[in-house]
């Protein structure tokens, strides 16, 4: 409405909340100011990506103090940190910050003191309640010493997420995470990455789980994994962790506001089901719960129902390399959790599809969303069977891409006429094809789909197909959206040696059939040659996005040389481009990456030139 009205228009910039900046960091200076009533702003996405935001001007102070006059009201803060400088300039322009969320994927500064990135932050901004790291690369000793030095602060936090989504980072010690904890007294949501293996030091035990209940007892979300289980590593399901139930069954007494909980441990928790049965009276508001590696977290025995199972109040539930979980204990599940809308099933290899059907059966009313991911007896075709009495009520849909038993099936031709969300994961060599003859053939409502792939192209023949299959995903009309996720590809990247096939081919191989899509939007993950570090954007797929006639949104995690880019402006929709090398390490310096700083510039120029024909 405010592109065709002048009173909604001065309506929408007076009252919006809400703005991601999106521009050059050249032209902050154009900044508008009639969005004054902001209070959420993220400069995160400014362009060239990671670029240090301050650094473009001789005088950063000026730009600092304009952007506080632009949005005079932010409380709420996302940002890239490339450099200490950017904290110490903007904090002290919105002292009144209640959230921050720090970004950096760039290594840290070699003579940076323990905790400088921190320091600015907290000497500006008293007021701050919630602090999320998750996304910023420090080291785990940075934040506990600034924690402890601003008392005042630490006991204002409500919300710290210190869960960090690379697996190039150690966890938090079980010291480290007691002394931050210990300042912390009011936090009600805290997300970490700990260390559970007891053969590390500083590994989480008993006493560190009880401790860290009686620091911080109001918490209403909890969440604590693993530093392994963000990578790609295979469970380890010899080893146990230095957790009993007994102790389990104390922290849960001591947490009665708990309305999330994850523990992703990676390390076989035994005897689980007398602690989970707990949950059901000591924490009466949990709504969600993950368990990563707990075994026997129900019997599935004759009634009454036991373990997880007691757990009514359960509206989502997600279950993790539970090696003991049989049909009997999952259906037990199902009539105990009778409000369950969202479940997932990970490494459980003992569920058949006998199991799985009962279990959808049964909480048919309520569940919505689905993910069925590494289990050995639910592939494609058994799990899209398994979910029949579900398949006109769910929105949201995960399965892997396993064809063992497609051939001689009969294609159904019933529709999920509710599916708004895809999302597959498909080993490297493997086609995407036959998706539509596994029962996926009919989602008229289908949205947005996110494809996975994963695998050593290394040890893989040359492609047998000219294609992957994307041209298969016409059959979806009103599909608009894509995350095709080549980041767990390995290969060479640079001349392959005899009798192997490099990436150039293999991405010719995937990206094939995207011309003919109907997307807008597309967020694509490039393949990687990790011994030189280099996620790069290649010739054919260059070629190929450029072909891509509905596109106008274009996100590619990676690099790329300029002149692959500039194929690109031969697309006449695409309207926003971008690089993003949100992975560690991102590139630190132009020696080390094709797309230099004046090459963006120079792209970025070109496709919002006046003289480039745009359609609409």
């Amino acid at each position: 409405m405010s592109l065709v009205c002048l009173k909604w228009l001065l309506l929408e910039r007076s009252t919006r909340k809400s703005l991601t900046l999106r521009g050059n960091i050249r032209n902050l200076f154009l900044l508008p100011t009639c969005f004054r009533a902001v209070t959420h702003l993220d400069l995160s996405f400014l362009s060239p990506w990671g670029y240090p935001l301050l650094d473009s001007f001789s005088n950063p102070l000026v730009l600092a103090q304009f952007l506080r006059h632009a949005f005079p009201s932010v409380v709420s803060l996302i940002v890239y940190v490339r450099n200490p400088l950017t904290l110490q300039l903007l904090a002290s322009q919105w002292p009144n910050l209640q959230h921050v969320k720090l970004v950096r994927w760039h290594q840290l500064w070699p003579a940076a003191p323990v905790g400088s990135d921190l320091v600015p932050l907290f000497d500006h901004c008293p007021m701050l309640s919630s602090l999320d790291v998750s996304h910023f690369y420090c080291w785990t000793e940075d934040l506990p010493p600034v924690i402890q030095a601003y008392p005042s602060i630490a006991t204002s936090l409500s919300h710290l997420n210190i869960l960090k989504h690379d697996s190039s980072t150690d966890g938090f010690k079980s010291h480290q995470l007691l002394s931050i904890t210990a300042c912390c007294p009011n936090l009600r949501k805290l997300l970490a990455t700990c260390i559970f293996n007891p053969r590390f030091i500083g590994f989480i035990s008993d006493q560190t789980l009880l401790t860290l209940a009686l620091n911080c007892p109001l918490l209403s979300l909890l969440h604590l994994a693993d530093s392994t289980s963000m990578s790609n590593v295979r469970p380890n399901l010899i080893e146990d962790a230095s957790i009993s139930f007994a102790t389990l069954g104390d922290v849960f007494s001591k947490l009665p506001l708990l309305e999330e909980l994850v523990l992703d441990v990676c390390h076989n928790v035994k005897h689980t089901w007398p602690a989970l049965e707990l949950l059901n009276t000591k924490c009466p508001m949990l709504k969600s719960l993950r368990l990563g590696q707990f075994q026997g977290i129900c019997r599935g025995i004759a009634s009454p129902p036991d373990g997880v199972a007691l757990c009514q109040g359960l509206e989502s539930l997600s279950i993790k390399n539970c090696t003991d979980l049989t049909d009997k204990a999952l259906i037990a599940i199902s009539h105990g959790c009778h409000r369950l809308s969202k479940f997932e099933v990970l490494g459980c290899n003992q569920l058949t599809r006998k199991g799985m059907w009962e279990f959808t059966h049964n909480l048919r009313k309520t569940l919505v969303d689905v993910k069925i991911s590494y289990c050995k007896n639910l592939n494609a075709v058994s799990s899209l069977q398994a979910l029949e009495p579900i398949r006109d009520r769910i929105v949201k849909l995960h399965i892997d891409c396993v064809w063992a038993s497609i051939i001689g099936e009969e294609k159904s031709l019933k529709n999920w006429s509710k599916l708004k969300y895809l999302s597959l994961w498909i080993a490297v060599g493997e086609l995407l094809n036959p998706l539509s003859l596994s029962g996926l053939n009919d989602c008229p409502s289908l949205e947005e789909i996110q494809i996975k792939i994963q695998g050593d192209c290394r040890d893989q023949p040359k492609p047998f197909m000219d294609a992957f299959g994307l041209s298969s995903l016409t059959c979806y009309p009103n599909l608009t959206r894509m995350i095709l996720d080549c980041s767990g590809v390995t290969g060479y990247a640079l001349t392959a040696p005899v009798g192997h096939t490099d990436l150039s081919l293999w991405e010719r191989f995937f990206l094939s059939g995207i011309q003919d899509s109907t997307l807008n939007e597309l967020n694509y993950w490039t393949a990687q040659d990790v011994d030189v570090n280099q996620r790069c954007l290649f010739l054919p797929a260059a070629g190929l996005l450029a072909q891509c006639g509905s596109l106008r949104k274009l996100f590619i995690h990676g690099t790329a040389n300029e002149h692959l880019m500039m194929f690109l402006l031969g697309n006449p929709t695409l309207r926003d481009v971008q690089l993003r090398e949100d992975y560690y390490p991102a590139p630190d310096n132009d020696t080390i990456t094709e797309m230099r700083v004046g090459s963006c510039y120079r792209f970025e120029d070109a496709l919002n030139s006046s003289s480039r024909h745009v359609p609409d």
